[in-house]
């Protein structure tokens, strides 16, 4: 039993990739459409400091938009800045801290922000870890949980009043979840989300990723049922070629580098499923939806189980503290 729990999500995940890298072999990255200024508009970006996440902050800023980067090394933040403002005349970035494995602290990133007086429009939950040994962060939580989505879940709220001020109708405010196509490989155990019974690092990290997509329809459904203007979507980038796959074991570190620079996707391309979600025209209140390549897509079967939102909507309320 032990073997066929650590076996399987290996095998799934595993599995999940092969589909990734066969369809980025015969279909190339959709073309960005014309994106509008956004000047005046603020953004928060987690994990910003490099990788996608960088280059989501740097066409943001790009755009005439106020980016924040939200990120947990200073010093790779203030080089992140610097290079950003020195590329974009119109927009501007700066660096805020977070540790996005302790609740403590995003409580303070959002109390931070709160006192700026700032309006938001903007937030891009990005920042994720992958296959990361079994760890606990400082409240206890499995580190793929807390990092991936727990965080995530509790900053989204946090902001949630400011978000909805922010947005009108016609010039919503927007909310983008960082997915992967490893969700399709994902169960939920309300029993054992931190994955004490038996610990599988693959079956961790689907799981976080299928927690997302669950949380975004949940959470849009929310909003459109209290008429506000935010819209809430979560984007697969593919597979691409950034820091994520570190914690990859090493024959698979040393077969992933040359299929990497063949078929994996740059930062950038990866980036701009999120970039579209953020600022396009086409996706002016249009919420509730997977993207993958530009397109709207199927996500899996389970994130669609209504019950399931709403049962994981509750246990994560309950976990950060907030009112269900």
């Amino acid at each position: 039993m032990w073997l066929l729990s650590v076996l399987v999500p290996l095998l799934r995940l595993y599995l999940c990739g092969i589909k990734v890298l066969l369809y980025q072999m015969f279909n190339r990255t959709f073309e960005m459409p014309a994106l509008p200024k956004q000047k005046g508009r603020v953004a928060i970006v987690t994990g910003g400091t490099r990788g996608m996440g960088f280059e989501t902050a740097r066409h943001l800023a790009s755009l005439s938009m106020h980016v924040i980067i939200a990120g947990n090394e200073p010093e790779e933040g203030a080089a992140a800045v610097s290079r950003i403002n020195e590329e974009c005349y119109e927009g501007k970035a700066e660096f805020v801290f977070v540790d996005l494995t302790s609740l403590k602290s995003v409580r303070r990133f959002v109390q931070t922000f709160r006192d700026r007086s700032l309006p938001l429009h903007v937030l891009i939950n990005n920042a994720g870890t992958m296959l990361v040994p079994e760890t606990r962060t400082e409240d206890g939580f499995e580190f793929h949980f807390c990092l991936n989505y727990l965080s995530h879940f509790l900053l989204t709220n946090m902001l949630l009043d400011l978000l909805k001020a922010s947005g009108r109708q016609g010039r919503c405010s927007r909310i983008v979840n960082m997915a992967s196509a490893t969700h399709y490989a994902g169960e939920i155990n309300l029993q054992d989300l931190n994955k004490t019974v038996v610990y599988s690092s693959h079956g961790a990290y689907c799981q976080s990723k299928l927690a997302l997509v669950l949380f975004t329809y949940y959470l849009q459904e929310q909003l459109t049922a209290g008429g506000f203007s935010v819209i809430v979507n979560a984007v697969d980038p593919g597979m691409v070629d950034t820091a994520l796959y570190n914690n990859l074991w090493t024959l698979a570190q040393m077969m992933k580098k040359p299929v990497a620079s063949i078929l994996f996707r740059t930062p950038a391309e990866g980036a701009s499923i999120s970039v579209y979600a953020a600022a396009a025209s086409e996706m002016e209140g249009v919420g509730g939806c997977y993207l993958y390549n530009g397109q709207k897509t199927q996500s899996s079967d389970l994130s669609y189980d209504s019950e399931l939102q709403a049962k994981l909507w509750k246990k994560s309320c309950e976990l950060v503290g907030l009112k269900a």
